[in-house]
Protein backbone atom coordinates (compact mmCIF):
# COMPACT_ATOMS: atom_id res chain seq x y z
CA UNK A 1 0.00 0.00 0.00
CA UNK A 2 2.84 2.60 -0.57
CA UNK A 3 0.92 4.60 -3.00
CA UNK A 4 -2.25 4.72 -1.44
CA UNK A 5 -0.94 5.35 1.96
CA UNK A 6 0.35 8.56 0.45
CA UNK A 7 -3.07 9.83 -0.70
CA UNK A 8 -4.42 9.42 2.52
CA UNK A 9 -1.99 12.05 4.11
CA UNK A 10 -4.20 15.10 3.28
CA UNK A 11 -7.37 13.79 4.65
CA UNK A 12 -5.20 13.10 7.75
CA UNK A 13 -3.92 16.14 8.07
CA UNK A 14 -6.71 18.44 7.81
CA UNK A 15 -7.72 17.60 11.10
CA UNK A 16 -4.86 18.25 12.84
CA UNK A 17 -4.70 21.75 11.27
CA UNK A 18 -7.99 22.17 12.23
CA UNK A 19 -7.95 21.29 15.86
CA UNK A 20 -4.28 22.70 16.65
CA UNK A 21 -5.99 25.92 15.72
CA UNK A 22 -9.32 25.76 17.38
CA UNK A 23 -7.35 25.39 20.75
CA UNK A 24 -4.64 27.48 19.98
CA UNK A 25 -6.86 30.48 18.76
CA UNK A 26 -10.63 29.02 19.27
CA UNK A 27 -13.02 28.38 17.02
CA UNK A 28 -13.37 31.05 14.35
CA UNK A 29 -9.74 30.31 13.54
CA UNK A 30 -10.39 26.74 12.96
CA UNK A 31 -13.16 27.80 10.10
CA UNK A 32 -10.80 30.31 8.92
CA UNK A 33 -8.05 27.83 8.26
CA UNK A 34 -10.42 25.25 6.67
CA UNK A 35 -12.09 27.39 4.15
CA UNK A 36 -8.50 28.88 3.33
CA UNK A 37 -7.39 25.10 2.69
CA UNK A 38 -10.59 24.95 0.56
CA UNK A 39 -9.57 28.32 -1.55
CA UNK A 40 -6.12 26.64 -2.00
CA UNK A 41 -7.54 23.40 -3.45
CA UNK A 42 -9.83 25.21 -6.42
CA UNK A 43 -7.39 25.97 -8.68
CA UNK A 44 -6.22 22.45 -8.37
CA UNK A 45 -9.49 21.51 -8.81
CA UNK A 46 -10.79 24.21 -11.45
CA UNK A 47 -8.34 22.84 -13.87
CA UNK A 48 -7.87 19.38 -13.45
CA UNK A 49 -5.01 17.95 -15.82
CA UNK A 50 -6.16 16.14 -19.48
CA UNK A 51 -5.69 12.40 -19.81
CA UNK A 52 -3.55 11.60 -22.22
CA UNK A 53 -4.88 10.60 -25.30
CA UNK A 54 -8.44 12.10 -24.68
CA UNK A 55 -10.17 12.18 -27.25
CA UNK A 56 -11.01 16.09 -28.61
CA UNK A 57 -14.71 17.05 -28.62
CA UNK A 58 -15.65 13.98 -26.54
CA UNK A 59 -19.09 14.09 -24.32
CA UNK A 60 -18.88 15.34 -21.47
CA UNK A 61 -20.74 14.29 -18.20
CA UNK A 62 -23.26 15.29 -15.83
CA UNK A 63 -22.48 14.81 -12.09
CA UNK A 64 -25.66 12.96 -11.64
CA UNK A 65 -24.21 10.91 -14.42
CA UNK A 66 -20.74 10.40 -13.10
CA UNK A 67 -22.77 8.72 -9.79
CA UNK A 68 -24.62 6.64 -11.18
CA UNK A 69 -22.00 5.02 -13.69
CA UNK A 70 -20.36 5.12 -10.46
CA UNK A 71 -22.99 3.00 -8.25
CA UNK A 72 -23.59 0.65 -11.23
CA UNK A 73 -19.98 -0.59 -10.77
CA UNK A 74 -19.44 -0.93 -7.08
CA UNK A 75 -22.91 -2.62 -6.88
CA UNK A 76 -21.62 -4.74 -9.36
CA UNK A 77 -18.29 -5.52 -8.03
CA UNK A 78 -18.38 -7.40 -4.88
CA UNK A 79 -15.04 -6.51 -3.59
CA UNK A 80 -15.62 -2.75 -4.14
CA UNK A 81 -19.08 -3.58 -2.50
CA UNK A 82 -17.88 -4.89 0.36
CA UNK A 83 -14.86 -1.86 0.80
CA UNK A 84 -17.58 0.49 0.09
CA UNK A 85 -20.37 -0.33 2.21
CA UNK A 86 -17.79 -1.12 5.28
CA UNK A 87 -16.38 2.21 4.62
CA UNK A 88 -19.49 4.25 4.81
CA UNK A 89 -20.95 2.37 7.61
CA UNK A 90 -17.27 3.64 9.69
CA UNK A 91 -18.26 6.70 8.48
CA UNK A 92 -21.45 6.99 10.45
CA UNK A 93 -19.51 5.44 13.38
CA UNK A 94 -17.15 8.54 12.86
CA UNK A 95 -19.39 11.07 12.75
CA UNK A 96 -21.02 9.56 15.96
CA UNK A 97 -17.93 9.88 17.69
CA UNK A 98 -17.65 13.25 16.48
CA UNK A 99 -20.66 14.34 17.56
CA UNK A 100 -19.39 13.62 21.23
CA UNK A 101 -15.72 14.81 20.89
CA UNK A 102 -17.03 18.46 22.34
CA UNK A 103 -18.71 16.88 25.18
CA UNK A 104 -15.89 14.17 26.08
CA UNK A 105 -13.59 17.51 26.21
CA UNK A 106 -15.49 19.19 28.44
CA UNK A 107 -16.36 16.46 30.91
CA UNK A 108 -12.89 14.67 30.94
CA UNK A 109 -10.13 17.16 29.93
CA UNK A 110 -11.80 20.51 31.31
CA UNK A 111 -12.88 22.33 28.03
CA UNK A 112 -14.97 21.58 24.99
CA UNK A 113 -11.89 23.13 23.15
CA UNK A 114 -9.61 20.96 23.78
CA UNK A 115 -11.85 17.76 23.06
CA UNK A 116 -11.08 19.36 19.41
CA UNK A 117 -6.96 18.49 19.97
CA UNK A 118 -8.40 15.36 20.59
CA UNK A 119 -8.83 15.15 16.23
CA UNK A 120 -4.99 16.07 15.75
CA UNK A 121 -3.74 12.88 18.30
CA UNK A 122 -6.46 10.37 15.63
CA UNK A 123 -4.71 12.45 12.58
CA UNK A 124 -1.37 11.80 14.11
CA UNK A 125 -1.72 8.08 14.69
CA UNK A 126 -3.53 7.12 11.35
CA UNK A 127 -0.37 8.54 9.54
CA UNK A 128 2.05 6.35 11.69
CA UNK A 129 -0.32 3.51 11.26
CA UNK A 130 0.39 3.95 7.45
CA UNK A 131 3.62 4.28 7.56
CA UNK A 132 4.11 1.50 9.49
CA UNK A 133 1.91 -0.80 6.80
CA UNK A 134 3.47 1.01 4.20
CA UNK A 135 6.73 -1.13 5.45
CA UNK A 136 5.13 -4.49 4.60
CA UNK A 137 3.16 -3.76 1.90
CA UNK A 138 2.51 -7.77 1.25
CA UNK A 139 1.66 -8.65 3.95
CA UNK A 140 -1.64 -8.20 4.75
CA UNK A 141 -4.77 -7.81 2.18
CA UNK A 142 -6.64 -4.93 1.75
CA UNK A 143 -9.83 -6.46 2.23
CA UNK A 144 -8.56 -7.68 5.44
CA UNK A 145 -7.53 -4.33 6.48
CA UNK A 146 -11.08 -3.30 5.58
CA UNK A 147 -13.30 -5.20 8.20
CA UNK A 148 -9.94 -5.53 10.93
CA UNK A 149 -9.89 -1.65 10.95
CA UNK A 150 -13.72 -1.24 11.82
CA UNK A 151 -12.92 -3.45 14.85
CA UNK A 152 -10.26 -1.20 16.02
CA UNK A 153 -12.18 1.74 15.73
CA UNK A 154 -15.19 0.09 17.36
CA UNK A 155 -12.94 -0.03 20.44
CA UNK A 156 -11.99 3.70 20.94
CA UNK A 157 -15.57 4.85 21.62
CA UNK A 158 -15.76 1.79 23.94
CA UNK A 159 -12.87 3.09 25.54
CA UNK A 160 -13.91 6.43 25.58
CA UNK A 161 -16.63 5.25 28.04
CA UNK A 162 -14.45 5.14 31.23
CA UNK A 163 -14.39 8.89 31.39
CA UNK A 164 -10.55 9.10 32.20
CA UNK A 165 -8.29 11.52 30.52
CA UNK A 166 -5.72 8.57 29.82
CA UNK A 167 -7.71 6.54 28.30
CA UNK A 168 -9.52 9.06 26.28
CA UNK A 169 -5.96 10.09 24.66
CA UNK A 170 -5.85 6.08 23.92
CA UNK A 171 -9.20 6.02 22.42
CA UNK A 172 -8.56 8.54 20.12
CA UNK A 173 -5.32 7.62 19.17
CA UNK A 174 -7.08 4.03 18.48
CA UNK A 175 -9.27 5.26 16.43
CA UNK A 176 -7.02 7.10 14.14
CA UNK A 177 -4.81 3.78 13.86
CA UNK A 178 -8.04 2.21 12.48
CA UNK A 179 -9.03 5.14 9.85
CA UNK A 180 -5.83 5.77 8.20
CA UNK A 181 -4.75 2.00 6.97
CA UNK A 182 -8.52 1.73 6.12
CA UNK A 183 -8.47 4.60 3.79
CA UNK A 184 -5.23 3.55 2.21
CA UNK A 185 -6.66 -0.19 2.05
CA UNK A 186 -9.98 1.24 0.30
CA UNK A 187 -8.29 3.31 -2.23
CA UNK A 188 -6.30 0.06 -3.27
CA UNK A 189 -8.97 -2.00 -3.55
CA UNK A 190 -10.33 0.82 -6.12
CA UNK A 191 -7.35 0.93 -7.91
CA UNK A 192 -7.75 -2.90 -8.93
CA UNK A 193 -11.12 -2.96 -9.38
CA UNK A 194 -12.01 -0.05 -10.84
CA UNK A 195 -12.10 0.16 -14.84
CA UNK A 196 -9.86 3.00 -16.08
CA UNK A 197 -12.58 4.61 -17.93
CA UNK A 198 -14.54 5.02 -14.47
CA UNK A 199 -12.46 5.22 -11.82
CA UNK A 200 -13.00 8.81 -11.37
CA UNK A 201 -17.04 8.14 -11.40
CA UNK A 202 -16.11 5.61 -8.50
CA UNK A 203 -13.87 8.06 -6.52
CA UNK A 204 -16.21 10.40 -6.91
CA UNK A 205 -19.46 8.19 -5.48
CA UNK A 206 -17.30 6.12 -2.70
CA UNK A 207 -16.30 9.93 -1.18
CA UNK A 208 -20.46 10.82 -1.36
CA UNK A 209 -21.69 8.50 0.11
CA UNK A 210 -18.68 8.77 2.57
CA UNK A 211 -19.97 11.90 3.35
CA UNK A 212 -23.39 11.09 4.03
CA UNK A 213 -22.59 8.52 5.84
CA UNK A 214 -20.71 10.58 8.01
CA UNK A 215 -23.54 12.51 8.20
CA UNK A 216 -26.08 10.68 9.01
CA UNK A 217 -23.92 9.37 11.66
CA UNK A 218 -23.69 12.95 13.56
CA UNK A 219 -27.14 13.97 13.08
CA UNK A 220 -28.15 10.27 14.54
CA UNK A 221 -25.54 10.66 17.72
CA UNK A 222 -26.58 14.75 18.56
CA UNK A 223 -30.18 13.79 19.52
CA UNK A 224 -28.55 10.95 21.83
CA UNK A 225 -25.38 12.80 23.57
CA UNK A 226 -27.73 14.96 24.95
CA UNK A 227 -29.41 13.15 26.85
CA UNK A 228 -27.03 10.44 27.28
CA UNK A 229 -23.24 10.37 26.56
CA UNK A 230 -22.20 7.32 27.39
CA UNK A 231 -24.91 5.83 25.14
CA UNK A 232 -24.11 7.82 22.12
CA UNK A 233 -20.41 6.40 22.40
CA UNK A 234 -21.98 2.56 22.97
CA UNK A 235 -24.04 3.21 19.79
CA UNK A 236 -20.91 4.71 17.94
CA UNK A 237 -19.04 1.34 18.86
CA UNK A 238 -22.15 -0.77 17.62
CA UNK A 239 -22.37 0.89 14.28
CA UNK A 240 -18.18 0.30 13.75
CA UNK A 241 -18.61 -3.63 14.58
CA UNK A 242 -21.58 -3.49 12.33
CA UNK A 243 -19.26 -2.02 9.65
CA UNK A 244 -16.92 -4.77 10.20
CA UNK A 245 -20.09 -7.71 9.73
CA UNK A 246 -20.81 -5.46 6.86
CA UNK A 247 -17.50 -6.88 4.52
CA UNK A 248 -19.03 -10.57 4.90
CA UNK A 249 -22.81 -9.36 4.33
CA UNK A 250 -22.02 -9.59 0.76
CA UNK A 251 -20.89 -12.97 -1.15
CA UNK A 252 -18.62 -13.43 -3.84
CA UNK A 253 -20.41 -13.86 -7.46
CA UNK A 254 -19.39 -16.25 -9.54
CA UNK A 255 -17.81 -14.22 -12.31
CA UNK A 256 -15.49 -12.48 -9.25
CA UNK A 257 -14.77 -15.03 -7.00
CA UNK A 258 -10.74 -15.04 -7.80
CA UNK A 259 -9.05 -15.00 -4.52
CA UNK A 260 -7.56 -12.09 -3.15
CA UNK A 261 -3.38 -12.57 -2.86
CA UNK A 262 -1.98 -10.07 -0.19
CA UNK A 263 0.41 -9.09 -2.78
CA UNK A 264 -2.87 -7.87 -5.34
CA UNK A 265 -3.06 -4.79 -3.26
CA UNK A 266 -0.19 -2.85 -4.45
CA UNK A 267 -1.49 -0.56 -7.51
CA UNK A 268 0.71 -0.89 -10.46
Amino acid sequence: MRRTSGAAVPEAVGPALAGGAAEALGAPAAVVTSAVLIALALPAAWTPPARPGRVRGARTTSLISDLAAGIRVIVGNPFLARATLTSVVCCAAQGMLTACIPLLGERVLGGAGRGVVLLSCAAISALAANALLARFPRSVSPATVIWASALIQAAAPALATSARPAVLIVAVVIAGIGEGPRLAALFAIRHREAPENLRGQIFTTGASLKITGFAVGAAAAGPVVTRSLPGALALAASVAVLAALASFAIPPAANHSRSEKPADHVPR
